[in-house]
């Protein structure tokens, strides 16, 4: 496989340009990969890992980014959910092959509060607020009628008024305990710098590419 694509910001990472508190540069990089154009420069990958340590991935959007953490949502009746409920840590993936740049975040991982996930679920398009009381995430389905045949009910539920938000449906915060930055450069000799939370602050330090 070649070399991913470069930043156009090309060079190198040292310690001394990093800034002190971690959030200042992951937000500078959501908007580096914005201002590229590309389709979906929120998408991160989300790892997580049920009791039997059996580990799973999936890819989701970030829909919420402050000093706390990351902020996602999704049914919790799904495999994440029920991993994140046995298991409550998680690890985040960005990676942006347009600008050779790619962002993990490890933390602990806590359910948002209803209000929060009330509020955020108010603004999806009321066809994606039907289809959360539609589907049974990961469940086995005999066919996509019996899919469609869930969203006809839920039509006719909500046919004369706004979109409750089912309460197995919310978001989860994914706190910033450990925070990777990686830039690609040529022969494999990327840079890569790991933030860790410790009690007097951010640790940074250089990792081997």
């Amino acid at each position: 496989m070649d070399d991913p694509q470069m930043s156009a910001d090309a060079s190198p990472l040292d310690r001394e340009s990093l800034p002190e508190d971690p959030l200042e540069l992951l937000e500078r990089w959501l908007a580096d990969a914005a201002a590229t154009g590309m389709t979906d420069p929120n998408a991160m990958t989300l790892a997580t890992a049920g009791r039997d340590g059996r580990p799973s991935a999936r890819t989701v959007l970030l829909r919420g980014i402050g000093p706390d953490g990351l902020r996602c949502f999704t049914n919790r009746l799904s495999l994440k959910g029920r991993q994140l409920a046995q298991n409550p840590r998680a690890q985040a993936l960005f990676h942006w092959n347009e600008l050779g740049r790619q962002i993990l975040v490890h933390g602990p991982c806590t359910e948002l509060s209803d209000a929060e996930s009330d509020a955020y679920f108010a603004t999806r398009r009321r066809e994606s607020q039907l289809g959360a009381w539609a589907s049974d995430q990961g469940t086995i389905l005999p066919g996509r009628e019996a899919l469609e045949a869930r969203l006809a009910e839920a039509q006719e539920r909500f046919a004369d008024r706004a979109v409750e938000r089912p309460p197995h449906w919310g978001g989860y915060l994914l706190a910033f305990e450990v925070i990777e930055f990686w830039q690609a450069h040529p022969f494999r000799l990327h840079d890569r710098f790991v933030y860790v939370r410790t009690p007097d602050g951010w640790q940074i330090d250089r990792l081997a590419p």
